[in-house]
C-alpha cells in the first residue's frame, strides 16, 4: 500500500481520507516504509532545500482567550513573562541575529485576540525594516480583518501566520473563546489581501488521528502555503498540564502523513520538537519535513541555530 500511494502522489495525484487514515494505522517497523516514502515524495517536490524561520516573542502573556493549551492564557495559571509591545531595536536585534545565522524567514508573534491599531502602525514599521535587513517579514497577531492586513501588505509583510490548531470537530474541546470559523475569516481576509498563509496546528492534545487528517484536508482545501506542526508541551497551570506527551514515532507519522497529503507545501517542524522527538529530531527530514523553526519558541526552549544549520549539512541538504 505505501509504495502503490507513493507513486500515485509523486506522479500528481492525490491521496483520499480513507487512504490517509489506513496509513495512520502502520505500527511498528513498517512506519520505516512510510518514512522513506514522504521522505521521497518530499525529495520530489521539494527538492534538498530546508526552509528556516525564526521568531520573536514580542508581546507576551495576559491573553483574555482561553486555549487549553497555552501558557500565555490569562486563564491559565503559569509563571510565563507578562509584557507589552516590546521596541522596534529589540526585534530588529533578534531579526539581525537569525539573518546571520542563515535564517530566511522572521516572524514577530504576539499574544492576545488581536493587536490595537497603535500596536499595528509599530509592528508595519519593524516589519520594513527586517525587510530591509533582507529577511522574509511574517507575523502572528491575532484575529486580523482585511483592512489590518492591507496595511501589513502594504509595509511589506511576506506571510501570515495563524494556525486552525486541530480539527473543526475537536476544536471547541480546546477553545470557547472564539471560533474555527473566526480563524477561517482571518485566513480569508490574509489570502484576499495577496499574503502568503502559514497555517497548521498542535499534535497531542487528545485529538484523534482522523482530527489530524480531517485538518490535513482542510489546509489543503485552503491552499495553505506552509503548515506548521507543533507538538503539545505540557505546562503545568495550564488546562493540558498533565497530558501525556506523543510518542516520538507516532510524532513522526504525523510529519509523513501530511507529506502524503500535502506534498508540494512546506511541511514545517515547530514546537515541542525536541521536547517530544528528543533523539529522534534527527528523522525530521527523513519523515519528510522540509522546513523548520528554529531558535527559541514562544515560551520554551528550542535549538540553537548552528546545531539546525549542522543537521541539514550532515543530510546533504541545504538552507534556501
Amino acid at each position: 500500500m505505501i509504495d502503490n500511494l507513493r507513486g500515485r502522489v509523486i506522479s500528481g495525484q492525490f491521496i483520499t481520507k480513507t487512504e490517509a487514515l489506513q496509513l495512520s494505522t502502520i505500527q511498528k517497523t513498517e512506519m520505516f516504509d512510510l518514512f522513506a516514502a514522504a521522505a521521497r515524495i518530499r525529495q520530489a517536490f521539494r527538492g534538498d532545500s530546508v526552509d528556516l524561520c525564526a521568531i520573536v516573542n514580542a508581546k507576551s502573556g495576559a491573553c483574555p482567550e482561553d486555549c487549553s493549551y497555552c501558557a500565555q492564557s490569562s486563564k491559565s495559571k503559569t509563571e510565563t513573562a507578562v509584557y507589552p509591545l516590546i521596541n522596534k531595536n529589540a526585534v530588529i536585534e533578534k531579526a539581525k541575529e537569525a539573518s546571520d545565522a542563515g535564517v530566511k524567514r522572521f516572524c514577530i508573534v504576539t499574544s492576545g485576540r488581536k493587536i490595537g491599531k497603535n500596536e499595528l502602525k509599530e509592528i508595519c514599521s519593524m516589519i520594513k525594516d527586517i525587510r530591509g535587513i533582507g529577511l522574509l517579514p511574517c507575523s502572528t497577531l491575532g484575529l486580523l480583518n482585511k483592512d489590518e492586513l492591507n496595511f501589513l501588505k502594504d509595509s511589506g509583510l511576506e506571510r501570515y501566520h495563524h494556525n486552525l490548531e486541530t480539527s473543526e470537530r475537536f476544536f471547541p474541546e480546546i477553545c470557547r473563546t472564539h471560533t474555527y470559523s473566526d480563524k477561517l475569516n482571518t485566513i480569508d481576509a490574509a489570502m484576499s489581501a495577496g499574503i502568503s498563509v502559514c497555517s497548521g496546528g498542535i499534535f497531542g492534545m487528545g485529538e484523534t488521528w482522523e482530527d489530524r487528517i480531517d485538518m490535513a484536508f482542510k489546509l489543503k482545501e485552503l491552499g495553505i502555503d506552509s503548515v506548521p506542526i507543533n507538538y503539545l508541551i505540557p505546562v503545568k497551570g495550564t488546562p493540558m498540564g498533565e497530558q501525556a506527551m506523543l510518542n516520538p514515532l507516532e510524532a513522526l507519522k504525523i510529519v509523513s502523513l501530511y507529506r502524503f497529503i500535502l506534498p508540494q507545501k512546506e511541511i514545517r517542524i515547530c514546537g515541542g520538537r525536541m521536547q517530544v522527538l528528543g533523539a529522534f529530531n534527527s528523522m525530521v527530514f527523513m519523515a519528510g519535513a522540509d522546513s523548520l523553526l528554529t531558535g527559541n519558541y514562544l515560551t520554551t526552549t528550542g535549538r540553537t541555530f548552528s546545531d539546525d544549520q549542522l543537521l541539514i549539512k550532515d543530510y546533504g541538504l541545504r538552507t534556501g
